[in-house]
């Protein structure tokens, strides 16, 4: 399954919209006030499906990811020099970026790819394409994606 991740120009939160390779509408997201970064994520028909919500007052960049009301597992960004690497606590996931940040990988426990992710440059906002072999784990991963793009742009602010 293959999803474009876009994020909107003008919003007072983050927010994004994410499209199937048909263009049409599987998530919105939108961001909510509070301490921290807060994503909730609307199906194409409107029901909350999940939250990304940023931990405070860590060391370093952690998120929790809930499946409607659900806790899954948090997203802790590891001490790592040149590449970003993620440690999530969800089936023994990984994360590892490449040096300029574009490109990602979601490992399981056994190594197998979840999903796949790269930036598309030359936008205006932040835009990735997240391919997923297993559309069962789309969701999830779409969630670690966001929480990813949350905490650069949290580095950049």
């Amino acid at each position: 399954m293959k999803m474009v991740f876009k994020q909107r120009f003008f919003s007072w939160f983050d927010s994004y919209d994410i499209y199937d390779e048909q263009g049409n509408t599987l998530y919105e997201v939108r961001g909510q006030l509070s301490w921290g970064h807060c994503l909730k994520i609307f199906d194409a028909y409107g029901n909350e499906v999940g939250t990304v919500k940023e931990r405070v007052l860590t060391l370093l960049p952690k998120f929790e990811v809930y499946l409607g009301d659900r806790y899954l597992g948090c997203i802790s960004k590891e001490f790592t020099f040149f590449v970003p690497k993620y440690d999530i606590d969800y089936n023994g996931w990984h994360i590892d970026g490449d040096f300029m940040e574009w490109e990602y990988s979601i490992t399981d426990a056994s190594g197998g790819l979840v999903a796949s992710i790269s930036k598309e440059i030359f936008h205006l906002t932040d835009q990735y394409v997240i391919n997923v072999p297993n559309s069962g784990d789309a969701l999830i991963a779409l969630m670690f994606v966001l929480a990813i793009d949350a905490e650069k742009c949290s580095r950049n602010d």
